[in-house]
């Protein structure tokens, strides 16, 4: 075939297959809209992995396909179908009986009937007294010789699914090696319960006796999991009747078993079985339910013993991937999600979205995003960095665009931007020579030179670039980290806003510093990893006195930079330092409290510090205690919409810029 058979070009038959199912980057923006909330990292992978993305399925679908799917399974019929199916065997019996003795004029037939009319209501005690009768109808007693046939093939596949069909019509020979197989399967069990080697043994008995296992169970393990689920889905059964249908079902199953010679090989059986999985729910109605199989009224008739155990295995199997589908456990991880339950209960679609959803921490922590610390999730630097990014672009959409200026000041100072002109240098400069402009210099002066003839510089001949010199700030922000902020709504909108402001300074501005302090009963400075992953903290206080000489010690590091600080709060101080460094706590405020943390702004005050506050409530106290920080300090209180914090805080630090002095 010649090449210009073939043609390329982009792809068009739907998602690329060789593309990544999703970039980490998105699931990082899916989360970080979660952090800015005031989500820790957990949290917010949480709830990705609930919601799904991408078009995917998340955890919260799967478990509503898996509720629906239990309904269904719930909705098939009632569990008492193989007592029905004995009791319209036996009234079938009964009147095909009674149709032959009916036109015999004899004695013998109407003893008969008396006979028959006798009869105890019970089922089991009617089929186990009619075993001697002697029928007088052929038919009738085909049709009762059908019901020890259907115990026989509903015991057993009570055990072993798929027996029921596999014995219909089965000859002498069958039940023989039914019996065998039950046999051999005892002495497996028995030896591995002594701790001997069973895997020679195990592969043996699959090669003889494998057709009664379509399940094909590769391992003694995975054969003991499949008939021990099926046991305590039987078990179960019997505990979801009446105590009545029970008795009546025992009664007939213990007849059906002792006719297979089976009696003591199954109670051997369902003994070890239970001995190996003694943590499957062995008789205790299912869901919690009245009859442990809903109330049966969904169902147009009544499932027979096998199929009814089949339902209730299935359902302990929906049960179990419920559970793990809901993550609400300790230790929970999507590894515990078995792809072949899912495959089994909802498709192979299902699959493919849980496989994204395990792909997605993976992914995080791959790119970077994502790290464990002390077996904690912890956003990455970089995540941290994108996040603030997306915090500080949702303020600027909000913004004023003439609220966005740099407020800088054009001046020849030692440090900024070339504005592209020089000047002669003098005495005390420290801006970066202009070395073509000096040596152009030193040659228009002393005119071109010779051969061999060097350019000597003089002092006149130097020039500098002129700069455009914006003064540095040194900022601190303290956050209310106090139970109050979450519990009004405003503790996600406070971490947005301190990430915005710190990704703001940390990329535009610098030259500026930047620290974050948070403050409940006790106060610190937070990295803003630390801060990305935080949550509220419940506990009791409000020490801005702590949070004040925190900033004040940080601030005296940049002696040149202008201080600022920035206080975003809604309760007045409730806690403050003791002498031995312990943290006092009362409410209303003792009046010490309240006077420690005035002083603190006093001292800042001296230094030249300005504190601008930001409320986020207008309960009286708070507003009389920080109009008195205010007045003694000549900072700025402001008192936005919460949801328009972040806006006011870059817009305050921008507008404080503009204003400051300028250090020649």
């Amino acid at each position: 075939m010649s090449t210009s058979s073939f043609r390329y070009g982009p792809w068009a038959g739907g998602p690329d297959p060789l593309e990544s199912p999703f970039a980490a980057t998105d699931a990082l923006d899916e989360m970080s809209r979660q952090v800015l909330d005031g989500r820790t990292p957990r949290e917010a992978l949480d709830s990705l992995l609930r919601r799904g993305m991408n078009g995917r399925r998340g955890l919260d679908d799967l478990r509503r396909a898996v509720d629906r799917r239990r309904r269904e399974v719930r909705s098939r019929g009632r569990l008492d179908g193989t007592l029905q199916e004995v009791r319209r065997l036996l009234d079938t019996a009964i009147g095909q009986e009674r149709a032959a003795l009916f036109p015999d004029p004899a004695d013998e037939a109407r003893m008969r009937e008396a006979e028959l009319d006798a009869l105890p209501n019970d089922a089991s005690r009617a089929v186990r007294e009619l075993a001697d009768y002697d029928w007088r109808s052929p038919q009738a007693r085909e049709t009762y010789e059908q019901i020890a046939d259907l115990l026989r093939r509903e015991v057993l596949d009570s055990q072993f699914r798929g027996m029921k069909q596999a014995l219909e019509g089965a000859t002498p020979e069958d039940m023989a090696r039914v019996r065998d197989m039950v046999g051999a399967l005892n002495e497996l069990l028995a030896k591995d319960a002594r701790g001997e080697d069973t895997d020679q043994a195990f592969n043996e008995f699959m090669e003889q006796f494998g057709e009664f296992f379509p399940e094909g169970p590769e391992s003694l393990d995975e054969l003991i999991d499949t008939l021990a689920r099926r046991s305590a889905a039987a078990a179960r059964l019997l505990a979801g009747l009446s105590p009545k249908q029970r008795q009546e079902l025992a009664e007939l199953m213990a007849a059906a078993v002792e006719s297979l010679g089976l009696g003591d090989e199954l109670a051997q059986l369902g003994e070890a079985l239970r001995s190996a999985r003694p943590n499957l729910n062995w008789g205790a109605r299912p869901s919690g339910r009245p009859n442990g199989f809903g109330d049966g009224r969904g169902g147009e008739g009544g499932l027979g013993l096998g199929d009814a155990t089949s339902a209730l295995e299935e359902l302990a199997e929906l049960d179990e991937l419920a559970a793990t589908l809901s993550q609400d456990y300790p230790g929970a991880s999507l590894d515990d999600v078995d792809p072949d339950a899912i495959t089994a209960a909802l498709g192979r679609s299902a699959v493919d979205d849980l496989r994204q959803l395990q792909q997605i921490e993976r992914e995080l922590e791959r790119a970077g995003f994502l790290t464990r610390q002390s077996g904690r999730l912890e956003l990455t630097p970089r995540a941290v960095r994108r996040i603030g990014q997306t915090a500080l672009a949702r303020i600027f959409r909000q913004l004023h665009s003439g609220a966005r200026g740099d407020h800088a000041q054009t001046d020849a100072g030692g440090a900024g931007e070339l504005i592209g002109t020089t000047r002669a240098w003098e005495f005390g400069d420290t801006q970066p020579l202009d070395v073509v402009r000096t040596v152009r210099n030193a040659v228009l002066r002393a005119g071109p030179p010779g051969p061999g003839m060097s350019i000597k510089l003089k002092v006149e001949d130097f020039a500098v670039s002129e700069t455009e010199r914006r003064t540095s700030a040194a900022v601190c922000l303290l956050v209310d980290l106090s139970y109050s902020m979450a519990l009004r709504g405003t503790w996600g909108i406070a971490k947005s806003t301190a990430l915005a402001l710190h990704t703001l300074v940390t990329t535009k501005f610098p030259q500026d510093k930047i620290h974050l302090i948070g403050f409940s009963d006790y106060a610190r400075e937070l990295r803003p990893v630390e801060l990305a992953g935080l949550d509220s903290e419940m506990v009791q206080g409000t020490n801005l006195q702590h949070a004040l000489l925190i900033a004040g010690r940080l601030l005296s590091k940049y002696p040149e930079s202008e201080p600022v600080i920035m206080v975003v709060t809604d309760g007045e101080p409730t806690a403050h330092l003791l002498r031995d460094g312990s943290a006092a706590f009362s409410w209303p405020p003792m009046p010490e409290t309240l006077e420690l943390t005035l002083a603190e702004v006093d001292r800042l005050t001296r230094r030249g510090v300005g504190i601008n506050v930001f409320m986020l409530d207008t309960e009286p106290r708070l507003v009389r205690f920080v109009e008195e920080m205010a007045r003694r300090n000549g900072g700025r209180v402001l008192s936005p919409d919460p949801n328009a914090l972040g806006q006011y805080v870059v817009h305050d630090y921008l507008r404080a810029r503009g204003g400051r002095r300028v250090n020649r």
